[in-house]
C-alpha cells in the first residue's frame, strides 16, 4: 500500500488501551482508525470510530472491513477464520495473518510450532484433566505452571502448582474447561525480558531488550536497558528473530522470554500485537511500537527502532477491592515531574488489578535503577483508593 497522507484507513479488532494508542499513534501519519469492541464508548472510541460488536461476530468484522483499507487487531480474542473471511469478501489485507494468530491463540500450538522450528522453549506436555496435571507436576521435579490453552492474559490463565495440590481446582481456575490447557516447567530464571519485535514489507527491526518486573503473574514495570550484559541482550534478539521468521504477516509482535542462568534465553510466549512490554517506545524510542505497527500492517517503510535514553515505565493497577467508577487521585505530583509522562487509558470502571495505566520516565542523564526508583516513588502517590484524597484526580 504506497504511503500518501491523507492516509488508507486501519480497521482494528479491539478497542481498549492497545487500540487508543494505536489511533493516537496513527493519527500524525494521516491514518483514520475504526475499532471494534463490544463495550459502548471502548477507551479507543475517544480517538477513533467505533463498531459495537464482539470479536468473533462475523457481520462485525464484515462491517469493519467494509469501513478499512487493512484489517489488523490488538486482541487474540479475534476470530481468523471470520478476519480471513472478511478480508477475503472485501479485499483488504489482514495482518499479522489469520495463521499467525491461529498459532498464537492456542499456547499449545504456539508452543509445538516454536519448539519444531528449533526456538529454544520451556519443557511443556499437553494437559486434558487433573491425571495429566498431576503426571506434569511429577515429571518437572514437584512443581510445573498450568496455562490454559486460549483465553489468558495479563497474567490470567497461567497458574504456578505444586505437588499435593487441588488439581480439580487449578484447571477450574485457569478455565482449561474452555479449551484445555498444558503445564510447563517452573524455569529458574534469572530475570524476565522481552522484544518488541516489527515486521514489515520486506524488513524486520527489533527494539532494544526491555526487562520486565511480574509480581503475581502480571507485569508491573519495565526497564530499558535491561540490566543484563550485552551478549544476553543480543542473544535474546537473536531468539526474538527467529521466534518471527515462524510466524506470517506484517506487524508487532510483543516477545516475552525468560533470561536463564549461563546467559542463555528460552522463548515464554509471543503476542501478535503492540504489548505492554513496549509501551516505554512512546516516550523512550525514535518512534512507538504503535507507530511502527501501522507502517507495517500498512506496508510502509518502518522507522528506526532505536531507544533515546535510559526508560522506565511503571503500570497503574486497580488497587481496589470491588469494581468502582474509576477516579485516580494524586496524579499532581507525576505530572509535575519534568521527565515523566502519564498515560490514562480511558477505562470508566476500575476493577481490582486492571490496568489503567502507565506512567513512563525517561532521562538520558539517568541511569534506570535511579529511574526505577523515582517511578516506584510516583506510583505510590497515584491511586484508585476511594480513602485518598483524590480531589486532584483524572474523572474518566
Amino acid at each position: 500500500m504506497k504511503p500518501t497522507c491523507p492516509g488508507p484507513t486501519l480497521g482494528v479488532v479491539g478497542g481498549g488501551q492497545l487500540g487508543r494508542m494505536l489511533a493516537e499513534a496513527a493519527s500524525p501519519l494521516g491514518v483514520d482508525v475504526v475499532v471494534l469492541d463490544p463495550t459502548p464508548n471502548c477507551p479507543a472510541s475517544r480517538v477513533a470510530e467505533q463498531v459495537e460488536g464482539t470479536f468473533d461476530d462475523a457481520n462485525a468484522v464484515r462491517a469493519l472491513a467494509e469501513r478499512a483499507d487493512a484489517l489488523t487487531l490488538e486482541i487474540e480474542l479475534a476470530d481468523p477464520d471470520v478476519l480471513e473471511a472478511a478480508g477475503a469478501e472485501y479485499g483488504v489485507p489482514v495482518h499479522p495473518s489469520p495463521d499467525a494468530l491461529r498459532t498464537i491463540r492456542d499456547k499449545l500450538v504456539q508452543n509445538r510450532a516454536f519448539e519444531d522450528a528449533g526456538v529454544p522453549v520451556p519443557e511443556f506436555v499437553r494437559v486434558d484433566d487433573a491425571d495429566d496435571l498431576a503426571d506434569a507436576v511429577e515429571r518437572f521435579g514437584g512443581a510445573a505452571m498450568l496455562k490454559a490453552r486460549t483465553g489468558g492474559y495479563d497474567g490470567r490463565g497461567n497458574l504456578p502448582v505444586e505437588a499435593g495440590d487441588d488439581y480439580e481446582a487449578a484447571l477450574d481456575d485457569v478455565g482449561a474447561e474452555e479449551g484445555g490447557a498444558l503445564a510447563e516447567e517452573l524455569v529458574p530464571f534469572e530475570r524476565e525480558v522481552a522484544v518488541i519485535g516489527v515486521r514489515g514489507d520486506d524488513e524486520v527491526r527489533t527494539f532494544p531488550l526491555t526487562e520486565t518486573v511480574h509480581e503475581a503473574e502480571i507485569m508491573r514495570e519495565t526497564v530499558v536497558p535491561a540490566r543484563t550484559d550485552d551478549a544476553v541482550a543480543e542473544r535474546a534478539r537473536e531468539v526474538a528473530r527467529d521466534a518471527l521468521s515462524v510466524l506470517d504477516g506484517r506487524g508487532t509482535f510483543g516477545i516475552e522470554l525468560f533470561e536463564v542462568e549461563g546467559g542463555e534465553v528460552l522463548l515464554n510466549e509471543v503476542a501478535p500485537r503492540p504489548h505492554n512490554s513496549g509501551h516505554w517506545t512512546i516516550e523512550g524510542a525514535t518512534a512507538s511500537q504503535f507507530e511502527q505497527h501501522v507502517r507495517a500492517v500498512l506496508g510502509w517503510p518502518l522507522a528506526p527502532a532505536e531507544a533515546r535514553a535510559p526508560t522506565v515505565t511503571t503500570n497503574l493497577l486497580g488497587d481496589v477491592s470491588e469494581p468502582r467508577e474509576a477516579r485516580l487521585g494524586g496524579v499532581e505530583r507525576a505530572l509535575s515531574a519534568p521527565n515523566a509522562h502519564l498515560h490514562w487509558y480511558g477505562k470508566r470502571e476500575v476493577r481490582p488489578l486492571r490496568k489503567m495505566g502507565h506512567v513512563t520516565l525517561t532521562d538520558a542523564d539517568s541511569d534506570a535503577e535511579d529511574l526505577l526508583a523515582e517511578a516506584r516513588d510516583l506510583r505510590e502517590e497515584l491511586t484508585f483508593d476511594a480513602d485518598h484524597d483524590a480531589s486532584e484526580g483524572t474523572p474518566t
